[in-house]
């Protein structure tokens, strides 16, 4: 009985690529971050700020093992947050990081002068972990908010 090494990893790869490729390590990646976001202007479009930050919040469809949507004005206050609702209506545009970064400063400046893009790295609590991790964010304009979601890559 012969062993075929390359039918069991493109195996392994078609299982990876099925259960969205990190499924082990249980981190989102960069494509659902985008994703999520993506889905998230579309819902506040769809059903209005008010409905669509509570579900950001509190629901369950923006929220996906380590990935959260977020929404902040474009004055740092936090208006949504799946990742941590007690940041809800604060201001957070000049909260620092542990390298003393100003992660919210960078994703508002992305979106002002982009409209939509990756942020650089910054470093966040990952809600799952509840550790400092390294992360990076997706942002979009959406009218004066900053609609986000973002990865963690450890």
């Amino acid at each position: 009985m012969r062993f075929n090494m390359s039918g069991l990893l493109g195996g392994i790869s078609v299982v990876m690529t099925m259960m969205g490729g990190q499924a082990l390590a249980g981190q989102g990646t960069a494509a659902e971050a985008e994703a999520m976001e993506g889905k998230a202007v579309a819902y506040i479009k769809q059903v209005g700020p008010e409905k669509a930050y509570e579900e950001i919040t509190n629901g369950k469809m923006f929220k996906d093992r380590d990935l959260f949507a977020f929404v902040y004005d474009m004055n740092g206050k936090s208006l949504a947050h799946g990742g941590n609702p007690k940041l809800v209506g604060k201001d957070l545009m000049n909260m620092r990081d542990p390298d003393g970064k100003l992660p919210n400063k960078i994703l508002i400046d992305v979106a002002k002068e982009k409209g939509k893009g990756w942020g650089s790295e910054v470093k966040f609590m990952n809600p799952v972990t509840q550790q400092i991790q390294r992360r990076q964010v997706y942002v979009e304009r959406l009218g004066d908010t900053v609609v986000a979601a973002g990865i963690f890559l450890e």
